[in-house]
């Protein structure tokens, strides 16, 4: 250290002056304040005594009278009142008035009330659960024929502003004696405190975020290194704080684009961090950040996979429904995070519902084609078997021959609609639009499924609205869709029941309904009667397809950009809606 620089020291040595100058106000001042605070005790005792003493010379006072004159004492004098009887219960208040003061708790147990019936001085500190405040109170006994007890009490808000009139005259003595002190310092360290002056004013640029390299010239000496490792220090975190803010914009949009969901906790249970997914998946919101986990997420088996993680366990990933869908699925992974220095946990959720949706559509679609399929072959099977024994009676042989055609053209008709289904799903099939006459594809409709409309006695109505009356599509498939949705409206409807067939202009396109006066479809299979293979018989024992038809009418709807959609009617019976486009 230069001789230089430690005469600047020296000079700054003056401040001890004023250091010591300080420390002997405070002292003076916590005395007075002591006395301050002994004073407005022993005065709140006196009021106490003086209250007992006033009551105990209205003797005839009862009732409501009581409470009244609670009031009004602790008007007169600024302090609340309680008067006590000798079970505890209060009976005058000048806080509480009416059924509040009725449901006070009873105060024998209070420990100025206990102080004041052992006949000592009770002053006490605490906490008020009746006005929820820190209080000063005084108790004494009282010679009253129903008060047995009288005590005042001051909130230590009160008391801590009469004792900072002390302090506050204390430090109104050291301002006067302080610029004695300063002048002496200043003449001293003026130089010292300009140089400091400047790196601090370096050091406030730095912490305002404008980190550019000072081109000062600080000195040689110790002040002068400081400044230089200043400088130093800030670039480095400059070019650290530009690394992490890219990693965190990268960070945060990777985690934004995510349709995971990603929770991160820090190691006392706070959230730090919750995508939009996450925030989505677990119904919380950017109000969640910051909270205890067990505060923002209501669900128990999250929390507990959190609680597990965050003491550092292996948790096992679980397959849960969120919130009050329960047919969404997630899986959930929570994880401790190691090797941190803030710990914590991280909790992934992925939404499986498609998932497990479309597994339980491959299972059925395999459980239904093995069906589909065993069912004809075993028909043909035992026919050509029976063929195989006897073929000594034509009439026989005639009807093995038309069973085995049937369930042959049926596995036909099934291999077709499958082959079908994956032209469609690869986007083969391409349209050939012109304008179409939907009545004249109605009539084609009805015709082709006659027989069993005839057989059936059912009755088909059409109305063609004269707005939409045509629309632009394939002609083919336009008939297909009609024709599979025809099919399923006759083969499910009871005989003698009513076919509709309709068409309604709608802003933008044509609607195309089916719909019949037979049973109604159950609410929980409305979702899944356009899957392949889904047939609300399970036991397949009503006639019908082989449940492809409405599957292939939903792809050719949305190949011509439309949406298909079923509905049960209020009268009864299904109605299925073809909304084309214009």
């Amino acid at each position: 250290m230069s001789l230089r620089f430690r005469t600047k020291v020296f000079g700054a040595s003056l401040g001890v002056a004023a250091a010591a100058l300080l420390l002997a106000t405070l002292i003076i001042a916590w005395e007075l304040r002591d006395d301050e605070r002994a004073s407005i005790e022993q005065q709140l005792h006196g009021q106490a005594l003086l209250i007992a003493e006033l009551l105990a010379r209205n003797p005839e006072m009862t009732g409501p009278g009581i409470d009244a004159e609670a009031d009004r004492l602790a008007t007169g004098i600024g302090v609340r009142v309680t008067l006590i009887q000798r079970d505890g219960s209060v009976v005058g208040d000048s806080s509480v008035d009416g059924q509040t003061l009725a449901a006070l708790d009873n105060h024998l147990n209070r420990p100025e009330v206990q102080l004041a019936r052992d006949g000592q001085v009770a002053i006490v500190e605490r906490y008020s659960t009746t006005v929820q405040a820190d209080m000063v109170y005084a108790a004494v006994a009282a010679s009253h024929p129903q008060i047995a007890y009288v005590r005042v009490a001051l909130p230590l808000t009160a008391v801590a502003q009469q004792v900072r009139r002390v302090g506050a005259d204390a430090l109104i003595a050291f301002a006067l004696a302080a610029p004695v002190a300063i002048v002496l310092a200043w003449l001293s360290s003026a130089l010292l405190a300009r140089r400091v002056q400047s790196i601090a004013a370096l050091a406030r640029r730095y912490g305002e975020g404008d980190m550019t390299r000072s081109s000062h010239d600080y000195g040689n000496d110790e002040l002068g290194d400081v400044a230089r490792v200043l400088d130093t220090w800030a670039q480095d975190v400059q070019h650290r704080v530009d690394e992490l803010a890219r990693d965190r914009a990268h960070m945060a949009a990777i985690l934004s684009g995510m349709i995971e969901g990603v929770l991160v906790l820090d190691r006392q249970g706070r959230v730090q961090l919750a995508n939009r997914a996450a925030q989505q998946m677990l119904n919380v919101d950017d109000s969640a950040l910051g909270r205890h986990y067990l505060e923002a997420i209501r669900h128990p088996d999250i929390t507990a996979q959190l609680t597990a993680a965050l003491n550092g366990n292996d948790v096992t990933p679980q397959e849960l429904s969120l919130g009050r869908d329960a047919s969404r699925l997630f899986m959930t992974r929570a994880a401790p995070v190691i090797g941190a220095a803030d710990g914590g946990a991280v909790l992934v959720l992925h939404d499986v519902t498609d998932l497990r949706r479309m597994d339980q559509i491959r299972r059925d679609f395999v459980a239904n084609v093995s069906h589909e399929l065993r069912t004809p072959l075993t028909a043909i099977r035992g026919y050509v078997e029976v063929l195989l024994d006897d073929q000594s009676d034509p009439a026989q042989t005639r009807h093995s021959l038309e069973v085995i055609a049937r369930h042959s053209n049926r596995m036909e008709r099934l291999v077709a609609d499958l082959l079908r289904l994956a032209r469609l799903d690869a986007r083969q099939e391409l349209l050939d639009v012109a304008p179409c006459d939907i009545e004249e594809i109605f009539a084609a409709v009805v015709t082709d499924c006659a027989s069993t409309i005839e057989r059936k006695s059912q009755h088909v109505h059409t109305l063609v609205s004269a707005e939409a009356s045509t629309v632009n599509a394939d002609p083919a498939k336009l008939h297909d869709i009609v024709r599979n949705l025809v099919e399923n409206a006759v083969h499910y409807a009871p005989e003698n029941a009513d076919v509709r067939l309709e068409t309604l202009a709608r802003d933008g396109g044509v609607d195309i309904i089916v719909s019949n006066s037979g049973p109604e479809i159950p609410v929980e299979d409305l979702g899944r009667v356009f899957e392949r293979f889904y047939r609300v018989d399970k036991a397949r024992s009503h006639p019908g397809g082989v449940g492809l038809g409405l599957a292939i009418v939903r792809h050719l709807t949305e190949l011509h950009g439309g949406r298909a959609s079923v509905q049960n009617l209020p009268e009864g019976g299904v109605q299925f809606t073809i909304s084309l486009p214009a």
